[in-house]
């Protein structure tokens, strides 16, 4: 007998891996790669951040971070700025472009997929309410 919470797992991540399968065309429709796409919706439009704290946040090496910010700084999506109590460091800044390409990509990403719409309106109440419960707290994507 398959426990219950399992079969739910099993269904959710068999809806977002659909999902992510999706990832690398909606990247191309913005003409970035994946990985590009990823820096640009970790970043935070108002509070630049160093080099060395993406690589962090990112658990990557510091010359993946430089070449993510590159292919961003490529399309005018981020630029790097000096730190502006420490002139050593560099920080890497949303531009006002690379905010709206941003919005524009979550905006693709969080559109509902049609086997989603066609639920009822109740059925919709009742999933968003339990979802509600499980989610991790402060990544609502709004």
């Amino acid at each position: 007998m398959t426990d219950p919470a399992d079969e739910v797992w099993r269904l959710l991540t068999s809806v977002m891996m659909q999902r992510k399968e999706e990832f690398p065309a909606l990247a191309a429709s913005f003409g970035l790669n994946p990985g590009a796409v990823h820096a640009l919706l970790q970043l935070d439009p108002g509070e630049p951040q160093s080099m060395s704290s993406l690589a962090g946040a990112w658990k990557c090496d510091a010359s993946n971070v430089t070449w993510l910010v590159d292919r961003l700084e490529e399309h005018g999506l981020a630029e790097r700025q000096p730190h502006p109590g420490d002139r050593r460091i560099r920080t890497v800044a949303v531009t006002d472009k690379g905010a709206k390409v941003r919005d524009a990509i979550q905006a693709r990403m969080f559109e509902a997929p049609d086997a989603l719409r066609a639920l009822g309106p109740r059925d919709l109440a009742t999933l968003a309410r339990i979802l509600r419960k499980v989610a991790p707290a402060g990544h609502d994507h709004r």
